[in-house]
C-alpha cells in the first residue's frame, strides 16, 4: 500500500512538508491554475513535479502519482460541437501525463458541477472529519437559496417538505454555510 494525500497546490494550506509529516510519499493532485479544456504541457507538469520533488530529503520522498482530477469540458459533457477538439486536448493531456510517469488519472463526470456537497466537515463516528453529501439539504439550496426556477419539478413533494422545514428553521449561520459549501463545487 502507498500512503498518499491530496494537495491542492501551492495555495493549498497543507503544505508538502505536513503531507511527508503524515508518513505519506505519494501526492495526489492537479493543476488548477489551467482552465479546463486547455492541454496540459510537460512543462507545466514537470513544473509540479519539481516543486513537490523540492521538499525531497534523504529520510522520505515524494512523489505525484496521481492527478485528481484533470476536469472533462463542458462541450464534452454536452456533447456540443466543440467537443472533439477538448476530446483531443483531453487526449493529449493523458498522453503528456504518461509521459512524464504519471498512470493513475482520475476525473469527475457530472455536468456543471463538478462535485457537489453539503458538508465539508462532518464528523465520523472516530472523530476524524468527511465531505458528506444531503439531499435535503441540497434541495434547499436549489429551491429556498437558490431559487432556480422550475427547481420544484426536480424534487419529490416529501423531498420538498422536508427541506421547507429545515430552511424555516435554519439558522442564518446554517445557510451561509450550506450556500458556500454547494458553492465550492462550481468551476472558479
Amino acid at each position: 500500500m502507498n500512503h498518499s494525500m491530496r494537495w491542492f497546490g501551492p495555495d493549498d494550506p497543507v503544505s508538502l512538508m505536513d503531507i511527508r509529516q503524515a508518513g505519506c510519499t505519494e501526492i495526489v493532485t492537479a493543476l488548477h491554475h489551467i482552465p479546463v479544456g486547455e492541454v496540459w504541457q510537460i512543462a507545466e507538469i514537470q513544473a509540479r513535479q519539481s516543486l513537490i520533488e523540492a521538499q525531497n530529503n534523504i529520510h522520505t520522498t515524494l512523489k505525484w502519482t496521481v492527478v485528481e482530477s484533470l476536469p472533462v469540458h463542458e462541450a464534452i459533457k454536452k456533447n456540443l460541437p466543440e467537443a472533439a477538439l477538448f476530446i483531443k486536448n483531453y487526449i493529449e493531456s493523458i498522453q503528456n501525463l504518461a509521459a512524464c510517469g504519471i498512470f493513475t488519472v482520475c476525473y469527475n463526470f457530472m455536468p456543471v458541477l463538478d462535485w457537489s456537497r453539503t458538508r465539508i466537515d462532518h464528523t465520523m463516528p472516530d472523530g476524524s472529519k468527511a465531505l458528506r453529501f444531503e439531499f435535503e439539504h441540497f434541495a434547499l439550496f436549489d429551491l429556498f437559496i437558490l431559487k432556480r426556477p422550475g427547481s420544484e419539478k426536480q424534487y419529490s413533494s416529501e423531498v420538498q417538505l422536508a427541506a421547507k422545514a429545515i430552511f424555516e428553521t435554519a439558522s442564518a449561520e446554517f445557510l451561509e454555510t450550506l450556500q458556500n459549501t454547494v458553492l465550492l463545487g462550481l468551476p472558479g
